[in-house]
């Protein structure tokens, strides 16, 4: 078994995917209409061959809960590895990232916390082993 799609809830996905591949560097994968919505994916060039995150519509309503909750409480809706997260956070907040903490030590990773524009918090990663 094995990790293909990992989602992100998103209010529109035209922003998503500009926000994605503009500002953090992603590239679209996949963007096939679904009716209303569409199934839009996108990929890391720096991540695990094959494995896509999707900018899900906010279709239903429990999500849409479900995603504000999440970012009123600071809580991540997942998180972004990095090798250097320093020049990480520099190189995105060059391009207008807000961040909602520098880069601080937990446990065995540094982590800095940023919103992507859509509704969601991204931890920022940088292991230390």
């Amino acid at each position: 078994m094995q990790l293909k799609f990992i989602s992100v809830t998103v209010e529109d996905q035209e922003h998503a995917l500009q926000f994605y591949t503009t500002v953090l560097g992603f590239e679209k994968m996949a963007d096939i209409p679904m009716g209303e919505y569409r199934w839009l994916t996108v990929t890391s060039p720096d991540g695990i061959e094959g494995v896509e995150l999707v900018l899900e519509p906010l279709a239903f309503e429990p999500s849409r809960v479900y995603q504000k909750a999440l970012f009123d409480a600071g809580i991540p809706a997942t998180a972004f590895m990095t090798a250097d997260i320093r020049a990480e956070a520099d190189r995105l907040k060059a391009r207008g990232v807000v961040f909602r903490s520098e880069p601080q030590e937990a446990g065995p990773v540094v982590v800095a916390l940023f919103e992507d524009t859509c509704g969601n918090l991204i931890n920022l990663v940088q292991p230390l082993i």
